[in-house]
């Protein structure tokens, strides 16, 4: 079962406009009864580049930092998920989703 904090590489196209693209790393953020039970997940990506915001999280992820692009969450189809690439704690992004979304 995919689990809040894992981290899966997600095939993101097609996308519209300056939605983010192609396939990337991006955090599992819906809750585990919701992964469950339906056939999609809610994710954020990761992304290496672009702006610093602060509700973009930095993490070091897979040895590298990056930041968890919190304006960027989209609901996807489970068959998205291509692999499971690690984890990262909520301590970490789960406080500033909750603001963002306040």
């Amino acid at each position: 079962m995919v689990k809040r904090g894992e981290v899966y590489w997600v095939n993101l196209d097609s996308t519209v406009g300056p939605e983010i693209k192609k396939t990337r790393p991006a955090l599992i953020v819906s809750p585990d009864d919701l992964n469950q039970h339906l056939p999609r997940v809610i994710i954020a990506p990761l992304t290496i580049k672009g702006q610093m915001l602060s509700c973009r999280p930095e993490v070091i992820f897979d040895n590298r930092s990056a930041w968890i692009l919190l304006d960027q969450i989209r609901a996807v189809d489970k068959r998205r998920l291509l692999g499971k690439m690690g984890t990262i704690d909520e301590s970490f992004w789960h406080p500033i989703l909750l603001e963002m979304l306040a």
